[in-house]
């Protein structure tokens, strides 16, 4: 192995992964699917004519659905215009035997060749767009092939299509529709076997992350377009080889033949059969061919029948009937091992693994250089430059909004920055190709982390070893051969992952997932390796495993860029610090230099509470001095609430007190949880455990609605405007927890939002999403002050403001405060929240790790550690 690139080196043989039990599983299937073949070819020879045409539909209904399993079931892919296709091959061998002469078998290969570029045509354009827009245009295309075929004239023969089609002759052995279902069982096995040999190797494995994640997917190499191309020109050519045989078997062609509802029948074999199995296209061909025949007696009750049988399928099994058959036969063949979730492989997991290091000359250094990047008119990076050296851990920090992720989306390949260029080492990296900087040595991982669940652990590392560059077709050796297994293992060994290789990734405990991402972008052999938020969710212990893994990673040469909230993790690791605010370059240095750089601390915790309250009318700076003797009454009360997504707890056991007419502030670093409790106050999330009472009212077991009816009302973290409605709009939507209110009231309302906010009144009828930032948080908080709320909620109301909209709005916020309404205020400006809040507490990971009086947090040391790490020197002016 070169080495250029990073490589793995057992220093113990290492033994490849068993894929035994697949192959032995996969050979049964093959031949019970040869046994149901042999058996559809003797009936077709035996049977009288009517039931070989039905037999032979049948088929011809699963050749279709097969190559329709491809597109749906792999990919992901949904088509609604496949009867286009169909009809492709169709009126090819009816207009080339019927007009031009041309033997069966030339015109039948033409036309299934016409429908592959069609449809790789088709896919160029319609894959460009997704969901319902990419249904719409399949329909649009099976359209344009059907009143093309209507419009023909002499060539198609119009509405009246083309009589008189023959069939090929087998010899003296079969002619006409035996001819035909021979033929069609032959294609069958072969579409079949083709599927069983893509589904099993590099491009199925492509297919199906492309499926699970399009980015990912390019984050390892993988040209999801071509991809997807290549699927769909699949499908449509065994979609117009059935179309082929369909014309003789019917011996005619007319337009209505190929319907929308014929392309309706095709996503329907593949949704009853079961999307993605190897049976389920004959399963789903199998119901819909033949339930119409078993219920023809019922005469008018027929279609109704067949429906409500498709909706009672559907609905019971939405895996298809493949699908329960297969999750039967798996309970029934291995329970023991789905029980223990134990792997033939957790015997290879002592096996000491290490990285091999990078040569000299394939240390690369990744540099960014005056990137730029604007969003809806909002510069969110502006002419950035900085530097990842070589065979170093930089982390990439700043406050929340700051950029860092439109700066590793941008660096990575995902977006296209406006100016500015990255070069790795000496080479220029072309702008905007996330698959091709893939390729070229720059891996990464996600904030929320993206393996492709429908594949194995195994596989997930397996795929990425290719690079993006797959291969055959039809091959399996990328995916399924020793070498490439040995390494995979072996790569997610020394990684720190131990368990059941051969599982579903979608399965896998949080801590899991990060290992074994970081395994899949270290399979790229990349020279740069960027993570996102690597630490999120992890608990100390899986931190400090993580910070020696990426230690081990920089240490064997390959540069690492870390983007990273939990700043001691950032402060043990880094090398070397870039600091970023507002999307400009703020410092640069080693991680003590950093932590005691001035500019840094005010980015992280906002000017000093002097300079706060000189920022606020004289009026408001009064109210901070002001003791009162005896506390409120509590109005909202937390106590010890646990909470998080998935397995792993965001909060562990949070307490936290609101009295009434207090403004109290939440500080701390991105990710320590302060979000995740706001939701949770808001009734968006439930707690684990713990509790959370309102006036002593439980809130436990309300949603989201009824809290806000209550009187405590979350302002989200990013406005979150209804952008298409006009401010009056939003305004009145905020009033509606309050009930129906008498006109004159509601009018009431909006006129004092716009004595508060002047600004709202001149915008009254601008659609909101054509506000500025700072008057779309004046329309946010003022739509949920519509509802005349008790306790307001506001989750980071400065993000992204310029400092002097944060000065007007946290003056309108002392405003609100002196009219006795509660606050609970989470915002990265800590020093200015300080200075308008009565009381705070700071989150550490999850935890209350301080609280007091304005006052006291303001110098305590601990909350410059929350935002920065380790124990700052210098406290927060007072």
């Amino acid at each position: 192995m070169s080495d250029s690139r990073l490589s793995l080196v057992a220093r113990e043989a290492m033994p490849a992964p068993r894929t035994g039990e697949a192959r032995s599983r996969g050979l049964w299937q093959g031949a019970a699917l040869a046994v149901v073949l042999l058996a559809a070819a003797f009936a077709a020879c035996n049977v009288n004519g009517y039931f070989v045409v039905v037999l032979a539909g049948v088929v011809l209904l699963a050749i279709c659905g097969v190559g329709l399993n491809l597109l749906l079931g792999l990919t992901g892919q949904v088509s609604f215009g496949h009867a286009a296709f169909f009809a492709i091959g169709a009126y090819a061998v009816a207009i080339l035997t019927t007009q031009f002469g041309w033997s069966f078998w030339s015109a039948w290969a033409l036309g299934a060749g016409v429908a592959a570029v069609a449809g790789a045509l088709l896919a160029l354009t319609a894959l460009r767009v997704r969901g319902p827009g990419l249904a719409m245009v399949t329909i649009a295309f099976a359209f344009v092939i059907e009143q093309s075929a209507v419009e023909g004239g002499d060539l198609t023969g119009g509405q009246n299509g083309i009589m008189n089609v023959f069939g090929p002759a087998l010899g003296g052995f079969a002619d006409g529709e035996r001819a035909v279902a021979l033929i069609a069982l032959v294609l069958l096995a072969v579409a079949l076997a083709l599927y069983a040999r893509v589904s099993r190797g590099a491009w199925g494995a492509a297919m199906r992350a492309v499926r699970d994640s399009e980015t990912a997917a390019a984050s390892i190499g993988v040209n999801a377009l071509a991809v997807k191309t290549v699927a769909f020109a699949f499908s449509a050519a065994l979609a117009g080889f059935a179309g082929g045989l369909f014309a003789p078997l019917q011996g005619m062609v007319t337009p209505g033949m190929f319907s929308f509802s014929q392309s309706i029948l095709f996503v329907l074999v593949v949704m009853i059969g079961g999307a993605g199995s190897l049976a389920g296209p004959l399963v789903g061909a199998a119901v819909v061919g033949l339930l119409p025949e078993l219920l023809a007696g019922l005469e008018n009750l027929r279609l109704l029948c067949f429906g409500v049988l498709l909706l009672v399928v559907l609905w019971s099994a939405p895996n298809g009937v493949a699908g329960v058959a297969a999750a039967l036969v798996r309970r029934l063949v291995s329970p023991s091992r789905a029980q223990s979730g134990e792997s033939p492989h957790d015997r290879d997991a002592a096996a000491p693994v290490a990285l091999e290091p990078l040569s000299a000359d394939a240390r690369r250094s990744l540099a960014a250089q005056g990137l730029s990047m604007t969003f809806d008119g909002v510069k969110a990076v502006s002419d950035l430059s900085f530097e990842l050296p070589a065979a170093r851990v930089t982390s990439l920090i700043g406050p929340n909004g700051a950029g860092k992720s439109t700066v590793l989306n941008m660096l990575s390949g995902f977006y296209r920055p406006q100016t500015g260029t990255r070069k790795l080492g000496a080479r220029q990296l072309a702008a905007g190709s996330a698959f091709r900087s893939a390729r070229a040595g720059v891996a990464r991982t996600y904030q929320t982390s993206q393996l492709f669940g429908s594949l194995s652990v195994l596989d997930n590392v397996a795929l990425a070893l290719t690079r993006g560059r797959l291969g055959a077709l039809f091959g399996t050796a990328r995916m399924q051969g020793d070498a490439p297994r040995k390494q995979a293992l072996a790569l997610l060994r020394a990684c720190g992952y131990h368990g059941d290789a051969q599982i579903e990734a979608a399965s896998l405990a949080h801590v899991d997932r990060r290992l074994v991402e970081i395994a899949r972008a270290l399979a790229t052999r990349p020279a740069v390796l960027l993570l996102d938020e690597p630490a999120a969710g992890l608990s100390s212990e899986d931190k400090a495993r993580l910070g020696t893994l990426l230690r081990r990673i920089a240490d064997s040469g390959v540069t690492v860029g870390l983007v990273e909230h939990d700043m001691s993790l950032v402060m043990g690791v880094s090398d070397r610090i870039v600091v970023i605010d507002a999307g400009r370059f703020l410092a640069q240095g080693e991680p003590a230099a950093i932590r005691a750089d001035a500019a840094v601390r005010e980015a992280y915790l906002g000017a000093s509470n002097d300079a706060a309250l000189h920022a606020l009318r004289p009026a408001h700076v009064a109210h901070i001095a002001r003791q009162d003797d005896a506390p409120a009454r509590e109005v909202l009360g937390v106590g010890n609430v646990t909470a998080g997504y998935g397995a792993a707890p965001v909060l562990h056991a949070v307490s936290v007190q609101v009295r009434e007419g207090e403004l109290v502030a939440l500080l701390g670093a991105n990710g320590a949880g302060k979000s995740t409790l706001m939701r949770a106050l808001a009734g968006l999330h439930r707690p684990v455990a713990g509790g959370v009472t309102f006036d002593g009212r439980d809130l436990a077991r309300l949603d989201a609605a009824q809290i806000a009816a209550l009187g405590v009302v979350l302002v989200p973290e990013g406005r979150q405007v209804f952008p298409e409605l006009s401010v009056l709009d939003n305004l009145k939507l905020g009033a509606f927890p309050s009930g129906r209110l008498p006109r004159g009231e509601l009018d009431a309302r909006i006129e004092s939002m716009f004595a508060r906010y002047p600004r709202l009144r001149e915008r009254q009828h601008r659609r909101a999403g054509l506000l500025s930032g700072g008057e779309q948080q004046m329309l946010a908080i003022a739509r949920a002050l519509m509802s005349k709320p008790r306790v307001l909620l506001l989750d980071e109301p400065s993000l992204g403001l310029a400092p002097k909209v944060i000065a007007e709005l946290f003056a309108s916020l002392d405003d609100l405060r002196s009219e006795s309404l509660s606050m609970l205020l989470v915002d990265q400006m800590a020093a200015m929240a300080l200075a308008i809040a009565d009381r705070g507490y700071v989150l550490e990971e999850g935890r209350v790790s301080a609280s007091g009086t304005a006052a006291e947090l303001a110098a305590d040391p601990k909350l410059s550690a929350a935002y920065l790490g380790g124990h700052a020197d210098a406290e927060v002016t007072a």
